[in-house]
C-alpha cells in the first residue's frame, strides 16, 4: 500500500457542453488515449439520441439516463467469525457516479448495434426510459442489498 493518497486530478471541462461529468464519461469511454474519437464517438451518440427522442437536447437525455443508471446501495464483502456475508452499504457521490457510467458504456458495447455512437445512443434511450441492460443491473444491486438487509449490522 502507498504511504499517501493520490491527488486528485481536475478534469477539465469538455469543449462543447462545458461539463465535467461529459468529460469523466468520455474518458471512461476511452481506448489507448485516443480521446478525440471518443469524443467524436459521444457527440455523435447525443446527436442521434436528439433525432430519436425530438422533445429535448440530447445532453438532457444522456444526464436523465446517467441518474437513472446510478446506484444508490450496493454489497461489500465482509467476514465475520469465518463466515462471509454480503453487507449492504451506502455508496458515496463520487463512486455512484463511477459506477453509473461504466455500466452505461459496458452495456452499450455489448448491444448489437452497427456502430458505436448507435449502440451508445441505443442504451442512452432505453437507460433514460428506465429500461435496458445498465438500468436492470442497477435494480439487482439494489435487490441483493434488499435480501441482505439482515446482515447490515455487522456494517463497520
Amino acid at each position: 500500500m502507498r504511504k499517501t493518497r493520490a491527488k486528485k486530478r481536475i478534469l477539465t471541462p469538455d469543449p462543447k457542453f462545458n461539463d465535467v461529468m461529459v468529460t469523466r464519461f468520455v474518458n471512461g469511454m476511452m481506448y489507448d488515449g485516443k480521446k478525440s474519437v471518443s469524443l467524436n464517438i459521444f457527440y455523435t451518440a447525443l446527436d442521434i439520441v436528439e433525432k430519436k427522442i425530438t422533445e429535448e437536447p440530447g445532453i438532457e437525455t444522456w444526464r436523465k439516463a446517467m441518474n437513472n443508471v446510478m446506484p444508490s446501495v450496493e454489497v461489500k464483502a465482509r467476514r465475520v467469525g469465518g463466515a462471509t456475508f454480503q453487507i449492504p452499504t451506502e455508496i458515496p457521490q463520487k463512486r455512484k457516479v463511477a459506477q453509473g457510467m461504466k455500466w452505461l458504456i459496458g452495456y452499450a458495447r455489448k448491444r448489437n448495434e452497427k456502430s458505436m455512437p448507435e449502440k451508445l445512443a441505443a442504451e442512452i434511450i432505453a437507460a433514460s426510459k428506465s429500461e435496458g441492460a445498465s438500468v436492470k443491473k442497477k435494480e439487482d444491486t439494489h435487490k441483493m442489498a434488499e435480501a441482505n438487509k439482515a446482515f447490515s449490522h455487522f456494517r463497520a
